[in-house]
């Protein structure tokens, strides 16, 4: 049953009676979004941080729409509207600048201001009678659907007459192909679709970020106050609907959940070909009929001929705009929505576009909200709105990936050859401006091979390169080496846009080219010409491979046209100068070889989504160390420091149920410090196993070692075999490793769990597993070590980042350049430390929970480092000069779940204080507990 929590006079609905962290943090996060403020919140897993988020940010969205309305029903009661109603700027920008009062020009007449005034009130109220029309039209369509099923039977009768047509239609068009008429339009239909359609350079003034206006009239709908809530993965996604369907606000609030085309789209044919790129190009492919028609006088003409072009059978208006107001009639997750799909025989990819509008909660991947010409696509409006971005730990490098690209040389090639042999094949059909922009394209492409020292009319498989190395650049610089600063990039790239030149082009090496749109089979048939070159030129297929694993991860997805990679590689040089790098990597051949764009300022991208919203939450479970986001994302952005508002709560657990230790040296007094110099030394890689061997006696369950790269995990293991380090370790762990190939973690994962649990059940020698992982790993996020799975978390060494890295280098270079206090030289600190916190954050994972937590380097003990711990594990931790100490405190962490619970505290104290002197099995305690001595117990 759901309590009403009030703080103050806000009233939080929850399913069960909070901790006091999460009253707290509701409040806090309440403040936050009603200021208008940018919040950097921090509450560790297993506190409860999705339902506070939820009841929190829906509590304010609650009250914000009840004060609105009652705001406009007063207004509209009295008939006047204030001058700054529905004008007002958001709470951020009226306590930080003025806004100017334009009401009245200078040298105006009285008589005309106030009949401007009067008209400007006339249409603010207007306005606000046209918005309460829509908004009970909207919710009284949403019940309508609610509770009539006479609906539903309707349009599932209307999607199966439908079907019946297209099967009827779809048979007389075999009939007329039988009968020889068909083939000759089915080859020109296709051949009209291959060509690129007229493109006028003036048209680019009319573009609004690449969305076609013409099917935006058609979706223009005014968008509701709404919370738009963003995380890493699709799974993390799915637990948060979940937390909302379980939450006070599950039955009336308007959720959609938005994702890609890989994860939502419902056809068969289109989603067996795996790859994001591919379905990308094939849906939008199937699409282009309705962007590409004409006026009606063109289409009759053209009508046989299209009709042989393929359609999305749930590409269906009609239906996919049933399935937008379905989907909010009740919060569903991204499986159910696409389940509905498939009931409704309507696209959920498209669909759920509809219901955004109308949505009060909006759950997307970060993608979705970070890329601009994405965010642009899914139709998401941001004014006004509330953004929450949550498991935001590694929000910097999320954007920094969205945002950089890299071309290899075989890519290049490939596109050149492939994009002369359509201009070839099209010239007299193709347009001026179309070959004047191809042409410019394929002068590009050969620059670029240029720079890397190749000629683009050679195989890059066989081009060996006289100059190896890596350079870094920047934008200017490069563009100016590779001859190609007369060109307008952003022309170039707007051109991409509007044409579709990329997906014109992989449909066209689909065609002729002989690519396939599958990875190439071993056997080969033989092709002459540009089908062979093209073949020659794909990645790996110089020598057939020996082996016979086709399953190798390491290869790359395979593309259709590598032309959409470099579309990515040329907008990113539109980037300003200083904010960006460009990579140039030559390794030995030209196909190995590479360009990468590097962005040094994410705050650009980020500016955008903060200056639009009325209010952020940027959360996470471990946030620290915060520097970063301050410095990095919101100074750069240009946002105010009395604008950000912190907020960091503890943990559930009691005090006792963590056990935070820096050790400083090992067993044989071996000094922990694993600097690069000296964590390969024999005695250092000994001690860790010592360490470990004497953990593994008096810890149960699970205990996960985390080391700092895959290289000296390896080189410890080898180490520890060839001593005999590793045998003493499988007599009381079974030892797991995390595997080299993603698809092997869950597997890994399965095992560690179930020896752990026989282990529980037997009550062998053998006592649980050892897992060695590795930090920034398969492991080291996402990945949940509860009770017995992660008793202990042991972190050898500290993770700092390679040093000597050009990236690393410019990065630094940038913040010390662009930021007060030298921020640059703390960057290392900060990698290394925000990979520890997500380490050791796997093991405490609910209130019961208890764990120790292992560091092992004397430099922990700084004061710098500590701070950059996590507040409930920094409060907690316990500096150990010495081994004998810490192992002590160890053996104190293990509770005794197996004994009988005790009735009194001092009877547990007793039995605790008995297991810690004489760590034997509980059978041997009680045999020994006779009644006399069990009689001391009650005493």
């Amino acid at each position: 049953m759901a309590d009403q929590i009030q703080e103050g006079s806000i009233h939080f609905p929850f399913p069960y009676t909070p901790y006091s962290i999460q009253k707290d943090f509701m409040a806090e996060l309440y403040r936050v979004l009603e200021a208008g403020k940018i919040g950097i919140f921090e509450s560790p897993t297993g506190t409860g941080k999705s339902l506070s988020l939820i009841c929190g940010a829906l509590s304010w969205l609650r009250d914000f729409e009840r004060k609105k309305q009652q705001e406009e029903a007063r207004l509209l009661d009295t008939g006047i509207a204030p001058s700054n109603h529905l004008e007002e700027p958001p709470p951020h920008m009226s306590t930080s600048q003025e806004v100017p009062d334009t009401s009245k020009p200078a040298g105006e007449p009285d008589w005309i201001a106030q009949f401007v005034q009067k008209k400007e009130e006339k249409d603010k109220i207007d306005r606000l009678r046209d918005e309460q029309v829509r908004r009970k039209k909207r919710e009284g369509h949403l019940q309508q659907i609610r509770h009539n099923a006479h609906l539903k039977y309707a349009a599932k009768r209307m999607r199966q007459e439908e079907e019946e047509m297209e099967r009827l239609l779809r048979l007389s068009k075999e009939m007329l192909a039988a009968a020889g008429s068909g083939q000759p339009e089915e080859e020109l239909g296709r051949e009209e679709d291959l060509v690129l359609a007229e493109y006028d350079s003036d048209e680019e003034k009319k573009t609004v970020s690449g969305v076609l206006e013409e099917d935006d009239e058609d979706l223009e709908e005014e968008h509701v106050t709404k919370i738009y809530y963003c995380s890493r993965t699709h799974s993390q996604l799915m637990q948060f609907v979940h937390e909302v369907q379980k939450s006070p606000f599950g039955k009336e609030t308007r959720l959609i959940t938005l994702g890609s085309r890989q994860n939502l789209c419902v056809n068969e044919e289109v989603k067996r070909l795996g790859s994001v790129h591919l379905i990308n190009d094939r849906c939008l492919e199937m699409q282009k009929n309705k962007h590409e028609k004409k006026n009606k006088e063109e289409e009759k003409a053209k009508k046989r001929k299209t009709e042989t072009r393929t359609s999305c059978p749930f590409y269906n208006y009609e239906q996919m705009q049933f399935l937008g107001d379905e989907v909010l009639v009740e919060v569903k997750d991204i499986e159910q929505l696409v389940a509905l799909g498939k009931e409704a025989r309507a696209c959920p990819y498209y669909g759920s576009r509809f219901a955004v509008p109308s949505a009060q909660l909006v759950v997307l991947p970060y993608q979705m909200l970070l890329h601009a010409a994405t965010r642009h696509a899914a139709g998401i409006k941001l004014q006004g709105q509330v953004v929450i971005i949550d498991e935001a730990h590694n929000l910097i490098d999320s954007i920094t990936s969205i945002h950089s690209a890299e071309v290899s040389g075989s890519q290049l090639c490939q596109a050149h050859s492939q994009l002369s042999q359509y201009m070839e094949r099209y010239r007299k059909l193709l347009k001026a401006k179309n070959l004047m922009y191809i042409k410019q394209i394929l002068y590009l492409l050969e620059k670029f091979v240029t720079v890397l020292g190749g000629n683009v009319k050679q195989n890059p498989n066989t081009q060996n390169l006289f100059q190896t190395g890596t350079e870094l650049k920047t934008i200017n610089d490069f563009l100016f080496q590779s001859q190609i600063d007369n060109i307008n990039l952003f022309k170039v790239q707007r051109y991409f846009e509007k044409s579709m030149v990329s997906r014109k082009l992989f449909g066209f090496t689909k065609e002729y080219g002989g690519v396939s749109i599958l990875p190439p089979s071993k056997e080969q048939s033989k092709l002459t010409g540009f089908q062979h070159f093209l073949q020659s030129l794909k990645p790996g297929t110089g020598a057939a491979p020996s082996s016979s694993s086709g399953e190798d991860e390491s290869q790359p997805p395979w593309l259709g046209s590598p032309l959409m990679q470099i579309e990515s590689f040329l907008a990113a040089l539109t980037t300003a100068n200083q904010d960006g790098r460009v990579i140039v990597s030559r390794q030995g051949s030209l196909s190995q070889s590479s360009l990468r764009f590097l962005l040094l300022n994410p705050s650009v991208h980020f500016a955008q989504v903060v200056k639009e919203c009325r209010a952020m939450i940027i959360a996470g479970g471990t946030m620290q160390p915060v520097a970063d986001f301050r410095e990095q994302l919101l100074q750069c952005a240009g946002i105010g420091t009395e604008r950000v508002v912190e907020f960091s709560c503890g943990h559930v657990i009691p005090p006792d149920n963590i056990l935070p230790i820096v050790l400083c040296s090992g067993p044989s007094n071996q000094q922990l410090e694993f600097i690069y110099q000296k964590r390969e030394l024999p005695q250092m890689m000994d001690e860790i196993g010592r360490i470990l061997c004497n953990l593994c006696n008096v810890v149960p369950g699970g205990v996960v070692c985390f080391f700092p790269s895959y290289e000296y995990l390896y080189k410890v293991q080898a180490h520890w075999e060839q001593s005999g380090l590793l045998t003493r370790l499988a007599v009381k762990k079974k030892i797991f490793q995390e595997p080299n190939r993603a698809n092997q973690v869950e597997q890994v994962l399965t095992e560690y769990s179930k020896c752990i649990k026989r282990c529980s059940q037997v009550k062998g020698v053998m006592t649980g597993a050892l897992l060695l992982s590795v930090v920034g790993g398969k492991m080291s996020e996402g990945i949940n070590f509860s009770d017995d799975l992660g008793r202990c978390v042991v972190m050898v060494g500290m993770p700092y980042p390679n040093i000597k890295s050009l990236e690393l280098q410019e990065k630094m270079a940038y913040l010390d350049q662009t930021l007060p206090n030298s921020p640059g030289k703390s960057l290392i600190e900060n990698l290394c430390m925000k990979a520890v916190n997500q380490s050791i954050g796997r093991a405490i994972r609910h209130q019961q929970d208890f764990a120790s937590i292992l560091l092992l380097d004397q430099r922990y003990s700084r004061p710098s480092i500590l701070a950059k711990l996590p507040s409930w594990i920094r409060d907690q931790v316990e500096i150990k000069a010495t081994f004998g100490p810490a192992f002590a405190a160890l053996r104190k962490v293990s509770p005794l779940p197996l004994f009988p619970p005790c009735n009194t505290s001092l009877e547990q104290k007793i039995l605790k204080d008995f297991w810690y002197v004489f760590p034997v099995s509980p059978g041997e305690i009680w045999s020994f507990l006779t009644d006399e001595h069990h009689s001391l117990l009650h005493a």
